[in-house]
């Protein structure tokens, strides 16, 4: 299934977009391929030639004409065809995408190509290999450590005010961070409180250790024990939740773009990747469908992205890593619930962008990550 802009289903009318006849649907079906195919405005003619059955110039013409009286099309300027709106590309999307699939054979490529690179490399694997094969921006929304089966915590004392925390999970590339504790001489201490933490881990991950340590450090408090509280409301200040701004979207191959018609315009190119650097309103869409309970493929089109640099493109994301994991997480209070995904992959490209073929290599590049960190998982558990 896909959702429109994590959540809206490919079955259910959008509000404020018309039902249509089934001349209307095919219409525009067309009009929506020839412009993806060429980016460039659609004649008549043209729409002609990609009916499924013959209708006369007349019927098109006038077809088309509805098409744009609703909003769905539209002319680029007087002597143009046409090409299909924002709120048009949204209605080709949601009800008139056909479901595609991978080849075998492409399927056999990228599967084998993914097994022969570790699970510390799959992000910047992945992000290059969808900008390759798309033509588009491809990136990823690396693991958040917080929801990782985590193995080992190490403590470092590096000044007087300052410690080295090492989060090692068990797939994926090593966490650092330093963060303020006062101290001096106190490195076999730290070591101590370090396994401490560490031999409460067993493969939880850092949510669910919070959880724990939180219970544990209540009844601790009572029972006046003092290093092991210090070392869990230590590890509590280690385990806290990541912010924002340190979630990391990697994007590893900018000249895909090059080849869209549409960022030959210099000023048009400088604006996405503009945005791209920022991220903060594109951490905020992906963050919505890395929070989402679903693990559908998500579109977001133009004004969904909120970013104005974004307002002609699309976004093409699906999140990774929920599967294998363990069916049920706990939250900070210990209630089950459904496991969070790690982190989430796709593609930001011209909203002229060949869905079906897209949407189907997000999916299975989804699947080929999520399964190369459980692998990670079991061979280093």
């Amino acid at each position: 299934m896909i959702t429109r802009n994590h959540m809206q289903s490919e079955e259910i009318p959008t509000a404020g977009i018309p039902v249509l006849g089934e001349r209307q649907r095919m219409v525009l079906r067309a009009v929506v391929a020839a412009y993806v195919a060429a980016a460039a405005p659609a004649s008549s003619g043209t729409v002609s030639h990609l009916l499924p059955v013959p209708l006369s110039s007349a019927s098109i013409r006038n077809t088309m004409s509805d098409l744009a009286n609703l909003g769905l099309i539209e002319k680029p300027h007087a002597s143009a065809g046409r090409v299909p709106t924002e709120l048009g590309m949204r209605f080709f999307v949601d009800q008139l995408l056909d479901a595609t699939d991978l080849t075998d054979y492409e399927r056999l490529t990228l599967t084998n190509e993914c097994d022969n690179i570790g699970s510390e490399s799959v992000v910047s694997w992945v992000s290059a290999l969808l900008s390759s094969r798309t033509h588009q921006l491809g990136f990823v929304l690396s693991p958040r450590i917080d929801r990782m089966r985590m193995r080992h915590v190490s403590l470092v004392r590096v000044a007087i005010d300052r410690l080295l925390v090492v989060l090692v999970p068990e797939a994926g590339a090593v966490q650092q961070r330093v963060m303020h504790e006062q101290g001096a001489r106190d490195q076999a201490e730290l070591d101590a409180m370090a396994a401490q933490i560490t031999e409460r881990l067993s493969g939880r991950t850092l949510q669910e250790l919070r959880a724990l340590l939180t219970s544990e450090l209540s009844q601790l408090r009572r029972e006046a024990q003092g290093l092991l509280a210090r070392s869990l409301s230590l590890g509590l200040r280690v385990l806290k939740e990541p912010e924002l701004d340190e979630l990391e979207l990697v994007v590893t191959n900018h000249s895909a773009l090059l080849s869209q018609p549409e960022f030959h315009d210099p000023d048009r190119l400088r604006g996405i990747l503009k945005a791209v650097e920022d991220n903060e309103n594109l951490l905020d869409v992906v963050g919505q469908i890395l929070d989402s309970s679903e693990s559908t493929v998500s579109v977001s089109l133009g004004g969904e992205l909120v970013d104005a640099d974004l307002q002609e493109c699309a976004l093409v994301a699906v999140p990774y890593g929920r599967s294998g994991q363990g069916a049920q997480g706990v939250d900070d209070l210990g209630v089950a619930t459904p496991r969070a995904a790690l982190g989430a992959l796709g593609v930001i490209g011209p909203r002229r962008m060949d869905y079906a073929r897209v949407i189907s290599l997000v999916r299975f590049c989804s699947e080929l990550v999520t399964e190369k960190l459980n692998s990670g998982n079991d061979t280093q558990s």
